[in-house]
């Protein structure tokens, strides 16, 4: 038999029944899930997989009273409120109806695994303009991309709004449909930056010739040259051969050939690119720019005649970097004439002039080993 005070007197069931808001009445069977999720980005869309869509929700079991119905569980003990709400105000019978549903809860930290995801496998470099010099002007042959970048954050803000007005909706239309959020990245160089760039003339050049190459090294050197062609170097900014250069393997193109590496010369992929690096080092050189690293190779190669303006480069390190000191842009143009490779340089030189006094051997050792030495002089207009 229950006992009752003299606190009866200050409950009544009006009062309390408006707090009483785990007594729900939805169908247990209700999931708080749409059937399908479809996702646009960047003017695409895809649909969530079954196994990412389980993976955003989770299950967890709860008591809750069927009111006016009997249920499964007769439990006196439950009670969702305070204890002397049911106590003093309900019926023991209906106070032990008492039912268990699974209740699903929003993984945001599995939605956010799937955003990461996403952004792998969406995201996009922009891609800058690339120019050529025809009959003496600059011209587009390669136009810009914008690229894009997933906002994870905001994207996952507005799935978990999405999610919570389809909750509260509850139509009979069981896809939902989520717009997540990127940003547009522009290229550093666009198309219609053509006029610009400030090229107008041939700044320097510098050549060099690979008569004698076997078939794999005369391959390897037309790959990278590909590389440079069209690149353009911002004022101020400092050129790295490596950077642009890429990987250097047979996925890329390249082909086994001989290189020197450790004093030694041993079969490698990408053998011959270091012609290709001579030949920007020596337009570098006579474009008056200023060399910031540059290491020569171990002995005298006959490709790289006259001996002391050669550059050895090899992934990552040694490389070859410069500063574009001009007042404009620099683009690089490339050209093989039957054994000769070429780089041009062209951009604004502004009146200045760039003098070259040698190489000069100093030093000839009977290991085959030299001594070499030049000097690059940079004359502005006011200085002729």
């Amino acid at each position: 038999m229950r006992k009752f005070t003299a606190l009866l007197l200050f409950f009544s069931a009006g009062a309390f029944l408006p707090f009483f808001s785990l007594a729900s009445e939805k169908n247990p069977e209700n999931s708080r899930r749409p059937e399908a999720i479809i996702i646009s980005i960047n003017g695409s869309s895809e649909e969530v997989s079954g196994k990412n869509l389980d993976e955003w929700f989770e299950a967890n079991p709860e008591l809750y009273r069927r009111k006016g119905q009997s249920s499964e569980i007769f439990n006196t003990g439950f009670c969702p409120q305070a204890r002397h709400y049911c106590d003093f105000v309900l019926p023991l019978k209906e106070a032990g109806n008492v039912s268990i549903r699974n209740v699903e809860s929003v993984r945001d930290d599995k939605i956010k695994l799937f955003l990461n995801d996403l952004a792998r496998r969406t995201d996009k470099d922009p891609i800058d303009a690339k120019f050529q010099v025809e009959e003496g002007r600059v011209a587009v042959f390669s136009l810009s991309e914008n690229g894009s970048r997933l906002e994870i954050e905001e994207s996952f803000r507005e799935i978990k709004k999405s999610l919570g007005n389809f909750e509260k909706l509850r139509t009979e239309e069981q896809t939902l449909e989520i717009s997540l959020i990127s940003q547009a990245i522009k290229p550093q160089v666009s198309s219609s930056e053509v006029d610009n760039l400030g090229i107008s003339e041939l700044v320097g050049e510098g050549k060099s010739n690979f008569r004698g190459s076997p078939k794999n090294r005369i391959h390897n050197i037309r790959v990278a040259t590909s590389r440079f062609n069209g690149v353009l170097i911002r004022p101020g900014e400092e050129f790295s051969f490596v950077e642009i250069l890429g990987e250097v393997d047979g996925e890329h193109g390249y082909l086994p050939e001989l290189v020197i590496k450790h004093d030694k010369t041993e079969p490698e992929f990408g053998g011959g690119i270091c012609q290709v690096s001579t030949t920007v080092f020596r337009a570098a050189i006579y474009s008056g720019l200023k060399i910031t690293a540059r290491r020569n190779h171990a002995y005298p190669v006959q490709y790289y005649n006259p001996q002391g303006l050669d550059a050895t480069v090899y992934i990552p390190r040694p490389d070859l970097r410069f500063i574009n000191n001009t007042s404009g842009h620099i683009l690089i143009q490339t050209v093989i004439e039957g054994t000769e490779l070429i780089f041009r340089f062209y951009g604004f030189a502004g009146g200045r002039t760039v003098e070259i006094d040698g190489p000069k051997v100093l030093e000839r050792n009977p290991d085959g080993s030299m001594k070499t030495v030049f000097t690059q002089r940079v004359l502005d207009k006011n200085e002729i």
